[in-house]
């Protein structure tokens, strides 16, 4: 069956935390600097959507990149830009930080 366009998978806040500690993924967080401020994913890398260039994101080194942001809306708008300017950038953390701390993972002061 041919792929029509672009995808995104979705991830588990406990995907993502598992694959983060061992070193598969890498968490891109698109939300502004000062949501990043009041609360960050530990160990991400932040990108806003606000000024998204998907140049910007680090050489994720073998590891897969996986887009989040506060409840899961603009981590697929990043991943679809992403996908568009030719990055097999199709994951994200679905719910957002929101999920993330739902599922009871840490979050860290200051970005």
């Amino acid at each position: 069956m041919a792929d029509q366009g672009q995808q995104v998978k979705d991830l588990t806040p406990e995907d993502v935390a598992k694959g983060m500690a061992e070193g598969r993924y890498l968490l891109v967080d698109v939300r502004e600097p000062n949501e990043v401020a009041a609360e960050a994913y530990p160990g991400a890398v932040v990108v806003p959507l606000s000024s998204f260039d998907p140049r910007q994101i680090p050489d994720p080194r073998g590891k897969q990149v996986v887009f989040a942001c506060r409840s899961g809306k603009r981590s697929v708008t990043a991943s679809l830009a992403a996908q568009a300017a030719g990055l097999a950038y199709d994951r994200h953390l679905a719910g957002g930080i929101l999920a993330w701390k739902a599922a009871g993972l840490p979050t860290r002061a200051g970005g």
